[in-house]
């Protein structure tokens, strides 16, 4: 497994390595589980380090039964080695060695006014065929998955991703939020998850982004995390909600599961590869359920943030 280094490391071409790549997730990670816990003020992380069979490992951190966090993951892994079969069908390629890192999170919380959230930032690099250059690309995005939409709250998320995303393009913010619209949709609902975010992938240096840039804009998308998640826990958390809305909270988290047991592409990643199977399903809710055919009451709140679950809702 790759521990952090602390430096800034360049290869004999200038450009960032690998190893740095994952020293500074790393940081992002140990800053991101810090601030969590002082958010919560009860509840600490419990981390299992783990090795992979063929190269590489990780650091699963998991928080739970605390004040405002009911489960929740914030984990970090740097693999390498034979891409799997899969993988190798997927980017239709001969057989090449791989490098893979990022940081991956989910938070349930127990309070139905307290959104679910979801961040991922990710590098992945590709041994190069003869006479090319390596194959390498970074992904990510955040997104939020409300119980219940509070309008405010949306602009204000919305508004933190696009301040991120204006800092490097003034396209990526309505770039990426049409891409996570369309990927986090629940095609078998016809809803999406929730309201949306940031969504991108195989992200590489262009003639306008460098890869230094690119790689800052990966690290500004983590580091938007918890400053972000902090200011919309802490509007709600005292509110008081019903037996009622907190059975609403149970039905939204199933279809949260829904979308990761059945499109998410990391989870099926993860399960086709035989990665590590705690790590794989930390994305679940500790508890969610399934009512049959649940229609909400007419001109209910909850009927309010069915009607917003769709693709191009201008928030900012």
């Amino acid at each position: 497994m790759i521990r952090s280094i602390g430096v800034f490391k360049l290869n004999l071409r200038g450009m960032i390595t690998k190893e740095e790549i994952a020293s500074q997730y790393q940081q992002i990670q140990d800053e991101i589980c810090a601030g969590l816990e002082q958010v919560d003020g009860k509840a600490r992380f419990v981390e299992e380090l783990w090795q992979r069979d063929g190269g590489g490992g990780g650091r699963t951190r998991v928080i739970q039964n605390g004040n405002v966090f009911e489960k929740g993951g914030v984990n970090f892994s740097a693999v390498y080695g034979q891409l799997p079969e899969v993988m190798k069908n997927a980017l239709k390629v001969e057989q090449r060695d791989f490098f893979a890192t990022g940081v991956s999170i989910v938070i349930h919380p127990n309070h139905p006014m307290v959104p679910i959230i979801h961040m991922n930032i990710r590098y992945f690099e590709m041994e190069a065929e003869p006479g090319h250059e390596p194959v390498k690309w970074f992904g990510g995005g955040i997104d939020l998955t409300p119980h219940y939409v509070i309008e405010d709250d949306a602009c204000f998320f919305h508004g933190q991703l696009k301040t991120v995303c204006a800092q490097f393009s003034d396209e990526f913010y309505q770039r990426f939020k049409k891409w996570a619209d369309d990927y986090f949709f629940i095609k078998h609902r016809n809803e999406t998850r929730g309201i949306g975010g940031i969504f991108y992938d195989r992200l590489a240096a262009t003639e306008q982004h460098s890869w230094e840039d690119i790689f800052e804009f990966s690290k500004a998308v983590g580091r938007s995390f918890l400053p972000t998640y902090t200011e919309i826990v802490n509007r709600n958390r005292n509110k008081e909600y019903t037996e009622a809305q907190q059975e609403w909270q149970y039905q939204r988290r199933s279809r949260y599961a829904e979308f990761n047991l059945v499109y998410d592409a990391g989870t099926k990643f993860g399960l086709e590869t035989n990665g590590r199977i705690e790590s794989i399903l930390m994305s679940l809710p500790p508890q969610a359920r399934w009512i049959y055919n649940y229609q909400p009451a007419p001109g209910s709140e909850e009927e309010k943030t069915s009607s917003l679950l769709k693709k191009g809702i201008n928030w900012v």
